[in-house]
């Protein structure tokens, strides 16, 4: 687990305790008032995950399906959703949060510690004083984009994305307040996008399919749609053209198979459906500032 502490000071509370602790590979950065903290499963086993902190914790599941589990928020129905990828949680502060799976894929989640009393949090707003709600598994396009922004800001350590994080941390305030008052949109509600279904057919293609060159068509006729709508279809849904989101998801499964030094750059650039190790350099640096090879030294 490596861990990256920017800010005047950083916050001392428990993160979700994930069991047997081996078989993910963590990220921490903390900011004044919150903490992220991205996890990635390495191994294909059955693992359990729980906490209960002074701290609300919002849950971006990334990629997470199951053939077996179930999902605990205090204060709601415990859940046995079997794919909730792409789904968003929140645990209130004080609420406990446990769970158990038998996964179906390789999870990939992170986890947003929010200080009810953060320094940068306005007080006008008296966001301590706010009783949160619980949810479990749900959508909302403006708090994905938000927390997707600032989990990309965590894997940077400069001044000025420092910065730019913080701000983020002021957004992401923003929107817990504005979901709690029950103004959050749904996916399903989104003008043009995807439905349901067809979401679920095309994510689960490109999990399957991730080393393979797959057309815009074949997505298309998944969804039952011509190219040109499909592919404005899906961008309002996943919030990326096809292209770059199978992109993105290949670059986040390099940076899990680069964790294994047995696996040679050339080979984890093959395994993605690169036949050259030029191409995959160029893409992985592209997506995140850094050569395959100065990536696996950073994780030292």
């Amino acid at each position: 687990m490596s861990e990256l502490v920017t800010g005047s000071a950083s916050m001392v509370a428990p993160v979700v305790r994930i069991a047997p602790s081996d078989i993910a590979r963590r990220h921490i950065a903390t900011w004044n008032g919150i903490r992220t903290d991205a996890v990635q499963v390495v191994r294909d086993e059955p693992f359990e995950y729980g906490v209960r902190t002074p701290h609300h914790l919002l849950i971006m599941s990334e990629r997470a399906a199951r053939d077996d589990g179930e999902t605990l928020i205090e204060g709601l129905p415990t859940s046995t959703l079997r794919d909730f990828s792409r789904k968003l949680s929140l645990v209130p502060a004080g609420h406990r949060f446990f769970g158990w799976q038998k996964p179906r894929v390789l999870t990939r989640v992170t986890y947003f510690y929010i200080d009810p009393r953060g320094p940068l949090i306005d007080p006008e707003l008296r966001f301590a004083e706010i009783e949160f709600k619980p949810r479990l598994f749900f959508f909302d396009k403006d708090l994905w984009d938000t927390a997707a922004k600032l989990k990309a800001q965590s894997e940077n350590a400069g001044h000025t994305q420092r910065q730019y994080a913080e701000a983020l941390g002021i957004v992401l305030a923003h929107e817990l307040l504005r979901l709690n008052n029950g103004a959050a949109p749904t996916r399903q509600h989104i003008r043009g996008g995807l439905a349901g279904w067809q979401e679920k057919k095309v994510a689960q293609y490109i999990e399957e399919h991730l080393p393979e060159d797959i057309s815009l068509a074949t997505l298309a006729e998944l969804a039952g749609l011509s190219p040109f709508h499909f592919a404005r279809a899906f961008k309002q849904s996943f919030g990326l053209p096809p292209h770059r989101y199978l992109s993105s998801l290949r670059m986040e499964q390099a940076r899990s198979l680069l964790a294994d030094r047995a696996m040679s750059v050339t080979q984890v650039g093959f395994n993605l459906g690169f036949s050259e190790t030029s191409s995959f350099t160029t893409t992985f640096r592209k997506h995140t500032g850094l050569t395959p090879t100065a990536y696996r030294r950073s994780l030292e």
